[in-house]
């Protein structure tokens, strides 16, 4: 029986809004196995990013509780949560968040040298040469297109190999033709990897790439579905 990475009980998030609360998550429980590809879907002010978050220890729930790796979220402060994520956690996300003082290479070793490792340019080269920036190392931020962009954002997703990536909306900012070459660099390298994978999107092409998806809607989980491989 495959290992339990990620679990959600009855989380909610709520927020003070003109004197009341408004509820964003509502009671929203499930369990991520090791290996496993799950996509979120639902429209836009349904939950999606924001269950992204608390899964990730982004943020923190206003009731239930969090279970990533094993360690419960709830009880962490941020500094711990943040060594968890280093550890273990991948991200991707639709806006890339690329630090634009540094180049391609420089951004995707970032990680590993938040980690205190050494002689990490070997393999951000690695990573880079994989999704095609191999002749783009030295690029800043502001000199690549938004597909490019989200390129490099994957190669530093994979650079710590992540027992788990997350990603919000890949390729939300990006035009048809680049969407399809994110998609297959992200779903080739996440298989190759073996990394567990959530991810929230609108694409359902991209949703339905994945092995199982939650289907959101009003801050509660409405539908839930196994893609069958043929």
């Amino acid at each position: 029986m495959a290992e339990i990475l990620l679990a959600a009980e009855n989380l909610t998030k709520a927020y003070p809004s003109g004197g009341k609360l408004l509820v964003v998550l509502d009671q929203v429980s499930f369990t991520v196995e090791q290996g496993s590809r799950m996509a979120i879907i639902g429209p836009s002010g349904s939950g999606k990013t924001t269950l992204l978050g608390l899964c990730a220890g982004l943020d923190v729930p206003t009731g239930g509780t969090v279970s990533l790796m094993g360690f419960k979220l709830n009880a962490m402060d941020e500094d711990d949560r943040a060594y968890l994520r280093n550890q273990f956690t991948g991200f991707v996300f639709q806006n890339f968040q690329l630090l634009s003082t540094l180049t391609a290479l420089e951004n995707v070793m970032v990680p590993l040298e938040l980690r205190g490792e050494r002689h990490v340019q070997h393999r951000a080269k690695e990573l880079l040469d994989r999704v095609g920036l191999g002749d783009r190392l030295h690029h800043y931020p502001t000199q690549l297109s938004g597909g490019e962009q989200q390129r490099v954002a994957i190669a530093r997703a994979f650079i710590t190999s992540p027992k788990i990536l997350f990603a919000d909306e890949p390729t939300g900012n990006l035009d048809e033709e680049n969407a399809l070459q994110i998609m297959d660099l992200l779903f080739g390298i996440n298989g190759e990897e073996k990394t567990t994978l959530v991810l929230v999107t609108h694409n359902l092409d991209l949703a339905q790439k994945t092995d199982r998806i939650l289907q959101m809607k009003g801050g509660r989980i409405v539908d839930e579905r196994r893609i069958l491989v043929s």
